[in-house]
């Protein structure tokens, strides 16, 4: 098979749920203790204010593989109120995109006590982005009429939302991201849509027992595009083990599209969906965070070599609490 034709497929599979919509492309993240990067309400949710410095580089062997970079501060403003911002930086060979969110959100807690967790949250992110392609390399004796020979840019604005429900073990979230339909000038009107909503909803529920010092940390995220009727669904499972240091967790997560591409295995049509396993491992040690993530692809098309690294270091200061609340509640507490 073509290499060129292989390539082509492979960016098709893996941008699906990534690069192909506006702002910060959804990969794992929100894995490293990171929930603020996918919903506005949980800025300031947490017993502790935050901030997160990501780094992914996919495909250490290909020449403009895909990377990123993001750095994210949350904190509780008085009793009811949270801010947060996120600065990110996002390229993919010719494509590059670079952005800055603001958020607001409001708890409101229904708890009995200051120890028990039972909050409901409503966020609202603001997002200025300018997304650019490099046309400078381009071959411009094959002509094609929408090829200027220039670095294109195109700057726009849009709007998440979302709602999160957390008591005790339990966390719940809802977020709709690119709630404005934009025009873009930077690609054909045929290769790009105004919209680029898209359906977040997520859910967790810690195990913990009074005796033990380990927690275990069930949860989902599924993913839906408006316009494309694109799904996919992550499949997560985490470990925290408490020692005396501080705290050491890992997971895994299975991501899976509901859609497919097709490619051409000899003279055989075949049909391949996006899915990779990602595992990941972190430290929380007095009140710094470190996490290493490798995301793997699963599937018969794919690089031979590469996987996609991602580092987050975080630190977590002072919040509206002193001890955390009475709950095994890692995305409160820890």
């Amino acid at each position: 098979m073509n290499l060129k034709k292989i390539y082509f497929i492979l960016l098709i599979m893996l941008t699906h749920f990534a690069f192909s919509q506006d702002g910060i492309p959804i990969y794992s993240d929100y894995f490293a203790d990171n929930l603020y990067i996918l919903h506005p309400s949980m800025a300031g949710a947490a017993a502790r204010n935050q901030v997160r410095l990501t780094a992914r580089q996919q495909w250490f062997d290909q020449n403009e593989a895909p990377n990123l970079q993001t750095l994210s501060f949350n904190a509780r403003l008085g009793e009811q109120s949270g801010l947060g911002a996120i600065v990110f930086n996002d390229a993919n060979g010719y494509h590059s995109q670079t952005g800055l969110y603001f958020t607001y959100a409001h708890h409101i807690m229904f708890s009995r006590s200051d120890v028990d967790l039972n909050q409901l949250s409503f966020g609202l992110s603001a997002g200025f982005m300018e997304s650019r392609l490099d046309e400078t390399q381009f071959d411009l004796n094959d002509f094609d009429p929408i090829i200027a020979g220039i670095i294109q840019s195109s700057s726009y604005f849009n709007v998440d939302a979302g709602v999160s429900y957390n008591i005790l073990n339990f966390s719940g979230h809802f977020t709709v991201k690119n709630i404005i339909f934009q025009n873009r000038n930077i690609y054909s009107d045929k290769l790009e849509s105004n919209n680029q909503r898209r359906f977040l909803i997520s859910a967790a529920y810690a195990i913990g027992k009074s005796l033990s010092s380990w927690t275990y940390e069930p949860s989902f995220l599924f993913q839906f595009s408006e316009r494309t009727g694109e799904q996919a669904i992550d499949v997560n499972f985490k470990a925290y083990r408490e020692l005396d240091f501080g705290t050491l967790w890992g997971g895994m997560s299975l991501r899976r599209s509901f859609d497919g591409s097709e490619y051409l295995d000899g003279t055989e049509i075949k049909n391949q969906k996006l899915q990779y396993v990602t595992p990941v491992v972190g430290v929380n040690y007095n009140r710094f965070m470190f996490a290493y993530t490798y995301s793997y692809q699963i599937g018969n098309v794919r690089f031979e070599s590469g996987g996609f690294h991602q580092i987050t270091i975080g630190y977590d200061f002072l919040g509206n609490r002193i001890e955390p609340y009475d709950c095994d509640c890692p995305a409160i507490n820890f």
